[in-house]
């Protein structure tokens, strides 16, 4: 709080001083000290006047209106009176010779009333100058009095009295009290019956200690109230809200108590304040606050809530203790007097005036200072002291502006400083000012004037330097106005807004509103406003379409409204009142239209005026002179969002969307990662029509659809084509609809409807627009009428599709009055359409349809015509029409058809067709059935049973078969349909066991029936077929002792099936038991050794089957039989090989030497005798392992060597051949060439070529095997015996033996097959090995 102004008179010092505020205004204040004079001072501390009276100052009081100052001086009869309006002083005449000492004025009508010191009273009624003099009314001093409302006067004195009378003198009540009453005051006592208003109760101190209550209307009831003795004297005391009072003690207490009858005598509330003392006490009602003074100090609290303390004034330089409070009525300005004499006035609230011109405001500070500030822009503020207490501010770009009454004074605001300019003086009394830049518009009397504020800067011509509005011709009074950069704009009491150009000096727009508008608040730029009219309803207004949009919610207390200034927010404004802010967003461009939304609603607190509003923040004024800053509840989104759950994102999500605030609801979206956010976003953005952004979000949500669909449309610049699409596109099809209409393409109404199937509304769309879209509409909405069941209109709809020249479309519409004419009961018109009409589909749909009416024949005709075969012969069938369904037949498919045909033929005892049909419906017993019994024709159903394996047929074919005798086939039949055991007892009964044996032996049997084979085999001593069926059951021991038995004639197949059990069983007893029959321990007749390698191989012993093998090979070696001995070893090298077991080197070098012999014949074959020769010289250095042909082996291995030139190698085989156990058995054909080469020697040699191991790359001769530098055994080409090249590298696919690539490939031109597996193969099926690693790996034993 500030204190305006101090006091000080000389004349004052030492002595307590009395003053009193002016009533009503607070103009003045009357000061009177120990000096004999009253000075009356100005709420800026000027003295205005002087009043000298005939001694010191007793008592002075002012009317009710502020006009007339009552004082009485020491030792006078006489009162004086000061006109405040004339500063005249006159002196009234009491008419009683007694010492004045009290006054006092009433707070309704102009009587004063004065008390003397001997209690005589003086009326005075000042408006008619008549005086009454009371003599007597009390006995001692008047002490003190107040008037109520109802002009009855109340007295108190030293005679311990208290009266009351009425205006007239005349005494009403009187009542003596127990001591002295002093501090007098008329209030309201609280009762439970509210409808006492009036001032029926005197409150009066008695005796400094007890507060009387003295009820006027009930005497007796009267209350004394006393307080605790601790408190001290009662200083003070003062009434206010529902009948409480706040009383002051000596001792720095206060109390509050109520006067309501159950609540009396309790303290409400009770505070010490002051350490010391309690002075004074004053009450605002206006404020609502209390001030109470003691020690050094003011302590001011809210009546509202007394423990709020609304401010402390410490006055430490008045060390004699403060003295008298006093509050202006409007609660403005509180006086304090001091022990000392001086006198303090503070200013507790300042009117509160300013105004804003962009983001610049201005605001009073004090009662002669105003400030200008620029929060947005950060500007220092600057402080303007004024010559006058303002009644209204203005503030433009460069000019202030205040003033009062008829007046107002121009500063121009320069970046030096504050300089003042001019004042102005207009034709009546200012309402209010508005500036911009060059112009000022003031409002006085219904009248506005525009004029230059610095014309001398200007080059203007006269006429544009001042206007008066309105119009003298124009009979209105202007009520609001304002001025933006380009506008002055008024309102008028007949509802009229006005925009006058100012650079072009004539109006250039009007808008007419039925009631006299009261307000007007345009935005920055002037292209919209808000006005409020006299009904108190808002509207906005925007001059450029000329229309106006209600605001919703409106308030009639609304006091004012503001545009927000930041750039990027235009359309969002506020309304306020005394306690509310309403945000509101004024959407310009959305589908709907434009239109006013309430975005919601901020308090603010008491005697708070919004001033500025910038990004949500909100700039009000406060009583005390100063600014603060609120953020709305609408844009709570701009502050921090770090700690902010997803219930607060999600609400700061709505406020951003209707503020259309859409980059940071983008940031809310992203923060609450939620699709439901993202949706509301992106429709919120088509709603708005802000394609591109919406396009963003879509694509962010990854919705390609709308991303394409919007991408098409963004650049549509129709308004209305643009918003009906996304109005289409938000599902709002009737707005949609409504928007394409006005748009430039209205027929894109008619094809949403159709894309819709709206097809009402396309229908009347189509009259309108395209009227030869009509048929093909109403061909759609026939077929959608026939989908739901609405017969009726659909066919009316199908004939009116019929177009004339459409072929197809017509063909689609006389389809469908085909096939309503059926449904609505017209079958032979339907009938007729759809036989005439070209579609197999019709025929069948409404064959359908007549089939479902029971109208056979006519379905049947429908289906034929249509080719559907089966469903016509299905119709003719229930009918009993034969005749036709026979005639049908071979275009029939369906067995079930076929079936009912069949059933009807073999009725009719006409069987071969009846077999026909069943066979044609599958029904495979029934037609054996006609074949057997009827048609006699065993052949065609055994046929049937073989094909399709059917059981009760077999059945049937056995039993036919059993009447004939034939016991075999009847046997094979009952097996095929599972009757077993009646095929065991037939072939037991008729010896034909062996066929059943055969015959079940290659079925899937159980083991039961190989069982019971087995059990009469053995009966029948037949021990090769017990032992196979024993085998099948798997009864090894048995099985094998059968085969054991087996006559010699048997007696291969026996040891064969003997192994094979031995195999199965991998039981050690029954081989060992079969190795002893093998080897002749039984018999004493050993069995050929292939069978003991047959059971190693059964037994999987390997390793023994492959020693076995060497015999064999070796023993069919020695008998000359090369191919089966090499067979035989390449099949058990195979067999090693597949169980990744280590080949035995005497195998892997014996079948080299067999192979290389095999090789011999078929390169002689080829003629090509050096491979011939190089093999036979192989095979002639192992010559022991061909004992049966070591003469014909050595005799062609001379004679090889010989032709291909190896003359050395020759004579040295030919020198053996002259041993004398070969000589003689020598052919006699070659015997004398030989001896001829033995006796002249011809040791020349062709030189054999070398070739690298593909081990290690040394050169070795190429049918060398063993490698000299690595030691390794070579793998063998199987083609030319040769060592492997590794890059000449192929494999066998069947056996995978190796074999150089090239020979291999010359050697497939004349043979057909490996020669190591004689497996049949191609060169084509060849393929080199280019990394031949995986085959260099030895397989043999070293």
């Amino acid at each position: 709080m500030k204190c305006v102004f101090s006091l000080l008179e000389k004349t004052w010092l030492g002595t307590p001083i009395q003053f009193t505020w002016q009533k009503s205004s607070g103009n003045y204040l009357a000061v009177t000290g120990a000096d004999h004079i009253v000075k009356i001072f100005d709420r800026h501390g000027q003295k205005r006047s002087e009043i000298n009276l005939s001694g010191n100052c007793v008592a002075m009081d002012w009317d009710k209106d502020g006009d007339i100052l009552a004082m009485i001086a020491e030792k006078s009869s006489g009162v004086y009176l000061w006109d405040a309006n004339t500063n005249k002083t006159s002196q009234l005449d009491s008419g009683i010779r007694d010492q004045m000492c009290f006054l006092v004025w009433s707070k309704v009508g102009s009587f004063l009333a004065a008390g003397t010191a001997r209690g005589c009273v003086l009326i005075y009624n000042h408006q008619t100058s008549r005086k009454i003099p009371i003599l007597g009314k009390h006995s001692k001093r008047v002490t003190c009095g107040c008037w109520n409302a109802e002009n009855l006067l109340a007295l108190g004195g030293e005679d311990r009295m208290i009266t009351v009378s009425n205006q007239e003198g005349d005494t009403i009540r009187q009542s003596p009290v127990r001591l002295e009453p002093s501090d007098m005051q008329f209030s309201t006592m609280k009762t439970d019956d509210r409808t006492y208003a009036t001032e029926n109760t005197i409150s009066v101190v008695l005796g400094k200690k007890s507060l009387f209550l003295f009820n006027l209307n009930d005497p007796d009831s009267s209350i004394d109230l006393e307080f605790q003795e601790h408190y001290g004297n009662i200083v003070c005391y003062s009434w206010y809200g529902d009948g409480y009072i706040m009383i002051g003690f000596s001792r720095g207490t206060f109390v509050v108590i109520s006067t309501h009858i159950r609540e009396i005598g309790q303290e409400v509330f009770q505070a010490r304040d002051h350490k010391d003392s309690l002075t004074s006490i004053a009450v605002s009602q206006t404020l609502n606050k209390a001030a109470i003074c003691g020690d050094n100090c003011i302590k001011i609290h809210e009546l509202a809530e007394l423990k709020d303390m609304y401010a402390i004034i410490s006055l430490d330089d008045e060390i004699k203790g403060l003295d008298t409070l006093s509050w202006t009525d409007d609660g403005q300005l509180l006086a304090l007097s001091t022990q000392r004499g001086s006198l303090h006035v503070f200013l507790t609230k300042l009117p509160i005036l300013g105004d804003a011109c962009s983001t610049r405001v201005a605001y009073l500070t004090s009662l002669l200072e105003v400030t200008v500030a620029n929060p947005v822009e950060g500007e220092l503020p600057i402080t303007v002291s004024v010559d006058v207490e303002p009644n209204f501010v203005a503030v433009g770009l460069y000019h202030l502006a205040v003033g009062m009454n008829n007046r107002a004074w121009f500063y121009v605001l320069g970046e030096n400083g504050v300089k003042r300019l001019k004042d102005v003086e207009y034709l009546g009394t200012v309402a209010s000012v508005s500036l911009h830049s060059d112009y000022a518009a003031a409002l006085f009397e219904g009248k506005v004037q525009l004029h230059l504020i610095e014309s001398e800067f200007l080059d203007a011509q006269e006429e544009r330097e001042t206007r008066l509005f309105p119009a003298v011709d124009d009979k209105c009074r202007i009520l609001c106005h304002a001025l933006t950069g380009d506008f002055l704009v008024y309102g008028t009491d007949t509802g009229v807004i006005q925009y006058f150009y100012i650079e072009d000096w004539q109006f250039v727009n009007d808008y007419r509103h039925p009631v006299g508008v009261k307000k007007i608040f345009p935005d920055p730029n002037g292209t919209r406003l808000v006005f409020i009219d006299e009904k108190s309803d808002g509207f906005v207004y925007c001059p450029v379409n000329d229309a106006t949009y209600e605001i919703p919610d409106f308030s009639p207390t609304i006091k004012g409204v503001l545009w927000e200034n930041w750039p990027l927010d235009k359309g969002v404004f506020i309304a306020y009142d005394d306690d509310k802010v309403y945000t509101y967003v004024f959407h310009k461009d959305t589908i709907q239209g434009s239109k006013v939304i309430l975005a919601g609603g901020t308090r603010v607190p008491y005697a708070y005026k919004p001033l500025l509003l910038y990004n949500g923040e909100l700039t009000c004024q406060t009583q005390s002179g100063k600014v603060n800053n609120i953020y709305l509840g609408t844009h709570s989104f701009l502050h921090s969002l770090k700690d902010v759950g997803p219930k607060e994102l999600r609400q700061m999500l709505t406020q951003t969307l209707l503020l259309k605030r859409f980059s940071d609801a983008w940031e809310m979206c992203r923060l609450l990662n939620d699709p439901a956010a993202w949706d509301e976003l992106a429709t919120t953005c088509l709603h708005h029509m802000e394609v591109e952004f919406a396009i963003r979000v879509y694509r962010k949500i990854g919705n390609v659809g709308m991303v394409m669909s919007l991408e098409q449309i963004k650049g549509i610049e129709d308004y209305n084509l643009l918003a009906g699409h996304l109005a289409m596109f938000t599902n709002d099809f009737n707005l949609a609809q409504d928007l394409y209409l006005a748009s430039s393409c209205p027929g894109t109404a008619l094809e949403m409807r159709r894309d819709l199937q709206h097809w009402d509304s396309a229908l009347q769309l189509a009259k309108r627009l395209a009227p030869d879209q009509i048929p093909f509409i109403s061909k759609e909405y026939a077929i959608q009428l026939e989908f739901t069941g609405d017969y009726a209109n659909a066919l009316a709809h199908y004939e009116k599709g019929i177009t004339g020249d459409n072929k197809e479309h017509d063909e689609v519409c006389l389809a469908g009055v085909a096939q309503m004419s059926i449904r609505m009961g017209d079958i032979r018109r339907g009938a007729n359409q759809a036989l005439k009409h070209p579609s197999r589909v019709l025929k069948r749909d409404c064959g359908a349809i007549l089939e479902n009416m029971k109208q056979f024949s006519e379905a049947a005709q429908l289906y034929e015509k249509g080719l559907y075969y089966d469903k016509a012969a299905s119709v003719y069938i229930r009918c009993k029409n034969w005749a036709k369904v026979g005639e049908l037949l071979p275009h029939v498919s369906s067995p079930k058809i076929h079936s009912q045909y069949a059933k009807a033929k073999e009725a009719d005892g006409r069987y071969k067709e009846a077999a026909v049909a069943y066979e044609h419906a599958k029904q495979w017993n029934s037609a054996i059935r006609i074949y057997l019994d009827h048609l006699n024709n065993p052949e065609k159903a055994v046929s049937i049973v073989r094909e399709t394996q059917s059981l009760d047929g077999a059945k049937m074919v056995a039993r036919f078969f059993l009447q004939l005798g034939d016991y075999g086939s009847a046997i094979q039949f009952l097996v095929m349909s599972k009757c077993n055991n009646e095929a065991f007892t037939l072939a037991q009964q008729h010896n034909k066991m062996e066929i059943y044996a055969d015959i079940i032996g290659s079925e899937n049997t159980s083991n039961e029936d190989y069982q019971s084979i087995a059990l009469y085999f053995e009966g029948e001593k037949r021990h090769f077929q017990a032992g196979k069926f024993f085998l099948l059951c798997s009864q090894y021991s048995r099985a094998l002792k059968h085969f054991l038995k087996c006559p010699s004639s048997e007696d291969n197949a026996a040891i064969e099936m003997a192994i094979e059990t031995v195999g199965q069983a991998k039981d050690e007893l029954l081989t060992s038991q079969l190795i002893d029959h093998l080897m002749g321990e039984s018999d004493g007749m050993p069995k050929d050794a292939k069978y003991l390698f047959r059971l190693y191989m059964a037994l999987k012993q390997y390793r023994e089957a492959a020693r076995t093998a060497i015999i064999i090979a070796r023993e069919e070696q020695s008998a000359g039989n090369y191919r089966n001995a090499h067979d035989v070893l390449f099949s058990m090298y195979a067999e090693l090989k597949s169980q990744k077991i280590k080949i035995p080197s005497e195998m892997a070098t014996n079948l080299m030497i067999l192979h290389s012999y095999i090789l011999v014949k078929i390169h002689v074959k080829n003629g090509d005798h050096m491979k011939g020769a190089r093999l036979l010289i192989r095979v002639a250095n192992n010559i022991s392992k061909f004992p049966s042909h070591i003469v014909p082996i050595l005799t062609s291995t001379v004679i090889e060597c010989h032709r291909a030139g190896l003359k050395n190698s020759a004579f040295s085989f030919a020198a053996m051949l002259m041993r004398p156990e070969y000589r003689n058995k020598i052919d006699a054909k070659y015997k004398k060439k030989i001896e001829a080469m033995v006796r002249r020697p011809d040791t020349s040699e062709i030189e054999e070529t070398t070739t690298p191991c593909p081990f290690c790359k040394f050169l070795l001769p190429e049918f060398e095997l063993l490698c000299p530098g690595c030691k390794n055994n070579i793998p063998y080409c199987i083609a030319t015996g040769r060592h492997m090249l590794k890059d000449d590298w192929t494999v066998c696919p069947h056996c995978d033996f190796p074999a150089l690539h090239s020979e291999f490939k010359v050697m497939l031109n004349t043979e057909s097959t490996c020669p190591m597996c004689s497996e049949r193969l191609t060169f084509a099926e060849l393929k080199k090995i280019p990394d031949c690693t995986q085959y260099l790996r030895t397989e043999v034993e070293q």
